[in-house]
């Protein structure tokens, strides 16, 4: 028996449990490009439908490691996971590594518990827009800019001109709604377990540490030491990839236009990318 049991594949020779694991990583946000990796719903759904098609795992196990980013595909990726979660009927164990902000911290409320490492940053649940004033610059290199508009609102906070109140006004009564959703999000899927603070919902970040003491995660700790302690020192993980193309390359998706044309626009455009990026991870000091 032990021979014949030998030749079938391993995941049908093992009585181990492994649990599927998603890593999303990075700013959120839609489109992206193999110069510039996004997290949205069109890079995650992928894996997420990968991980919880494994009969056999009683649980996924998703690690979550992003400043934020655009809050619609924030509750996509979240929306999916529940869907999934339900569908399936498996547990969702959330690990938070470097940072779960904003948009990240919305994607890690779809875990039935939320996990960090002490030094983790966890929270900021708010809402930020920005912007480029360049009505002055444009002043000072001589560029007359011209606009036709067919609605005299189609020009709302155009950064080429001097901002407006009403503008500002506008923005800011979105800014709230959408933190309200966010709002409604934290208090369903943490209820009780949150403490009553003032600056829960001001924007502000915590520690891992801290975020434990004010409920926003479920405890402390690393995903291989929770799941084994939960499933047994035997437990393995199995990291769901994205599928690779006939010489080894991971799948994307299709671009159009000349190869050099896009190679130089990507790179012309890359520098301001990184830095975008680089500003979302700096305000959390990473």
């Amino acid at each position: 028996m032990a021979f014949y049991k030998s030749l079938l594949p391993r995941f049908l020779r093992s009585s181990d449990t492994t649990i599927p694991v998603v890593r999303l990583q990075g700013v959120i946000m839609a489109g992206g490009s193999q110069f510039r990796p996004a997290l949205n719903i069109a890079t995650a759904a992928p894996l997420l439908e990968k991980a919880f098609a494994d009969k056999k795992a009683p649980a996924v196990a998703i690690l979550v490691n992003s400043p934020g980013g655009s809050p619609v595909q924030s509750r996509l990726i979240f929306r999916r996971i529940r869907d999934l979660a339900q569908e399936k009927e498996k547990k969702v164990y959330v690990f938070v590594e470097d940072l779960a902000a904003s948009g990240g911290y919305m994607i890690a409320l779809a875990g039935d518990e939320i996990v960090a490492d002490p030094s983790s940053i966890v929270g900021s649940i708010g809402v930020v827009s920005s912007g480029f004033g360049f009505d002055e610059m444009i002043k000072k290199i001589g560029v007359d800019r011209r606009v036709y508009t067919a609605g005299k609102n189609k020009v709302t906070l155009d950064p080429f001109q001097p901002e407006k109140k009403a503008d500002i006004d506008h923005l800011k009564s979105l800014q709230l709604e959408v933190h309200q959703v966010f709002i409604d999000m934290v208090k369903e899927r943490r209820g009780e377990r949150l403490a009553d603070n003032d600056d829960l919902f001001s924007g502000l970040f915590w520690s891992g540490l801290k975020g434990k003491e004010l409920g926003l995660v479920d405890s402390l700790g690393d995903m291989r030491s929770v799941l084994k302690d939960r499933y047994g020192e035997k437990t393995r993980f199995r990291l769901i990839t994205m599928p690779r193309g006939l010489f080894g390359r991971r799948v994307t998706g299709a671009g159009t236009g000349e190869l050099s044309t896009r190679i130089a626009g990507a790179a012309a455009s890359g520098l301001v990318e990184a830095v975008e990026d680089r500003a979302l991870w700096s305000r959390y000091g990473l």
